[in-house]
This record gives C-alpha cells, structure tokens and sequence, in this order.
C-alpha cells in the first residue's frame, strides 16, 4: 500500500463523492481508479457497460426497474 498525492481540490471533490456514495474516501478513490483504468483499456465501452459489466461478474443480478404510475 502507498500514498498518492492528489490535490486539495481533487482531495474535496472526493471527500464529497465518498459520503454521497456511502463509501469512505479510499473506497471512492479506488472505485475511480479502477472505473478509470476499465475505460482506458476498454474505449469502446460506456461507464454504464462498464459497471453492468462489473456488477454481473460479482454476481449482482439487477431486476428490471418498475414504473410506479401516481
């Protein structure tokens, strides 16, 4: 395990991120880094096939959402 050293704006925006996704900083750090290096090697890829794809191979199993009409 090491340091990275990012800055304070960079630094904020994920303290903010963290508490939104229910995740500490160093979870939220590397969910980023790792969706990042996913993209990178798959450039065909939206963010969204790419964390479908993810969760499938975790064995999530989304149901299709339902629509409530008021």
């Amino acid at each position: 395990m090491g340091i990275v050293n990012i800055d304070d704006d960079l630094h904020d925006q994920l303290r903010k991120a963290s508490a939104v996704s229910c995740r500490s900083i160093n979870a939220q750090a590397a969910f980023w880094i790792r969706i990042g290096m996913l993209c990178e090697m798959n450039p065909t890829l939206s963010f969204n096939d790419i964390v479908t794809r993810e969760l499938r191979a975790a064995g999530v199993v989304a149901e299709p959402a339902k629509i409530v009409s008021a």
